[in-house]
């Protein structure tokens, strides 16, 4: 099992630990719902250090790095970021990811998926041979990663004596000093809150008990996968493994606005223009269950009409804590995707009417 450099917090915190993609990870601390409910109304703290970070430097970085992702780095000033995806020959997601351009020229940060680090690190050495000048390194030992994500981490970085964060724009970066610890902060997070992830190039244990202690008079508290996974799920954000993987392309799950197709070549362009042109076989939407019940991962989609014959499998599911209802993505059939559309999932044997609806799930604006 593997352990971030924040495990002994974990353990001292009390955390619940389960294994996850090969990490020992806290699931929660104080539990789920309420972890949940604290990073909605205040602030939570999570350690996401399982994840890869992957750094790719030199001159001929920027013109690998277009022919290996799906967005446009083009589109990228200096400390900014964007969500891409890295696709194979057949436009399969090996992996969803964040770009991070460093530097002007030859200098990106890639945050990828911890089950896909070892994976993607392969994919991206086999193909950078040949490129000049293009070299990869996995930094995820080497750097740690903390996301401070709720309305009060605008005050916690106030309080941290960092104004300089305030200005930070959606998906920008900047570096600071934490306990004087070196830090790229960004205004990025999977939780829908307003926040920031902090890359830890220094002891990552000093910086997560600074910002606990600097946030704890602001009601932050760590919070654990569990959580992660409720807060992402009502944003309709994808999950690796579960709405994802290499048998679905970003076409089929509603990320086409990652995909830049007018940039020029990329591993996948061809596979996944001949989807878009000759249609897409199923289509990933969001649903709400009419009656109280929790629809979960496999479960089967449903048509109202008689028989109520499988249309398509759930992929993502749980209660809305703050909703209280179920809530669910899923893929079906592109005749059902039209929003509105009435469905039934089939929970342990019942049929439970739901709708298809429009993600996300949770409104708020991101600041």
């Amino acid at each position: 099992m593997q352990h971030t450099p924040l495990i002994a917090q974990h353990r001292a915190a009390g955390a619940k630990l389960v294994d996850f993609a090969g990490w020992e990870m806290p699931i929660h601390y104080t539990g789920v719902v309420d972890e949940y409910h604290t990073v909605r109304s205040r602030a939570g703290l999570f350690d996401v250090s399982h994840m890869g970070r992957i750094v790719v430097t030199g001159s001929g970085a920027e013109f690998f790095l277009q022919r290996m992702t799906t967005n446009d780095l083009a589109a990228l000033q200096p400390m900014q970021a964007q969500y891409s995806m890295v696709c194979n020959e057949q436009g399969g997601i090996k992996d969803d990811i964040f770009v991070y351009r460093l530097a002007k020229d030859g200098e990106f940060l890639l945050c990828v998926n911890a089950s896909n680090r070892a994976k993607i690190v392969s994919w991206l050495i086999e193909h950078s041979r040949g490129v000049p000048d293009c070299h990869i390194s996995d930094r995820s030992e080497e750097i740690a990663q903390i996301a401070l994500q709720g309305s009060a981490a605008r005050a916690i970085v106030a309080a941290l004596g960092l104004p300089q964060l305030d200005r930070l724009k959606l998906r920008g970066s900047t570096t600071v000093r934490v306990a004087d610890e070196e830090c790229l902060a960004a205004r990025t997070g999977y939780t829908g809150e307003f926040g920031y992830e902090f890359y830890v190039y220094g002891q990552a244990g000093t910086v997560w008990n600074k910002l606990l202690h600097t946030g704890k008079s602001f009601g932050l508290k760590p919070a654990g996968l569990g959580a992660r996974d409720l807060l992402r799920l009502e944003m309709g954000y994808l999950l690796y493994g579960n709405d994802i993987d290499e048998r679905t392309t970003p076409l089929e799950a509603g990320a086409e606005w990652a995909v830049r197709f007018e940039k020029g070549e990329f591993v996948g362009k061809q596979a996944l223009l001949i989807q878009r042109q000759g249609g897409l076989s199923r289509r990933f939407v969001g649903f709400e269950l009419l009656e109280k019940a929790v629809p979960r991962h496999g479960f089967k989609i449903l048509s109202t009409s008689s028989p109520q014959s499988p249309i398509g499998e759930v992929t993502s599911g749980n209660l809305s804590p703050l909703l209280q209802k179920g809530i669910g993505l899923g893929y079906v059939c592109p005749q059902y995707a039209e929003l509105g559309t009435d469905l039934f999932i089939d929970i342990r044997g019942k049929a439970v009417p739901a709708k298809v609806v429009k993600p996300a799930f949770y409104k708020k604006s991101k600041g």
